[in-house]
């Protein structure tokens, strides 16, 4: 059992924190992936996290995680300047990457929480 949820046969372990009642914002799983980041790769998490505040922000901070999607992503991308648009892919593999290993998409969506 993880954070008082029960597992469900078939599917993967519930990883990403549950947040009650409320709607997961963006600015949430970009706390946690950040922290994650300054593990793995502490020479990143400056650059990731003034990119993920312009990413929300982009989104109508604060955004729904939801918001987020690969097309949000890439139009966001597109404002950027050539210089930032490399830091840019990197984080958005990385960080896409994460929402899935860690449940954060999942757990976002109502039809795939369990019951």
């Amino acid at each position: 059992m993880t954070a008082g949820l029960p597992e469900v046969p078939g599917l993967p372990p519930i990883k990403a924190p549950w947040i009650v009642g409320r709607t997961a914002l963006l600015e949430h799983a970009a706390d946690d992936f950040l922290s994650e980041t300054a593990r793995q790769k502490p020479w990143k998490r400056a650059r990731y996290e003034a990119l993920l505040d312009s990413l929300d922000e982009f989104l109508g901070a604060p955004a729904p995680l939801l918001a987020y999607t690969r097309a949000t992503g890439e139009a966001w991308r597109r404002t950027l300047d050539a210089g930032a648009q490399a830091d840019a892919d990197d984080l958005l593999l990385d960080f896409r990457a994460y929402l899935r290993e860690w449940g954060w998409l999942d757990s976002a969506r109502p039809l795939n929480r369990p019951d």
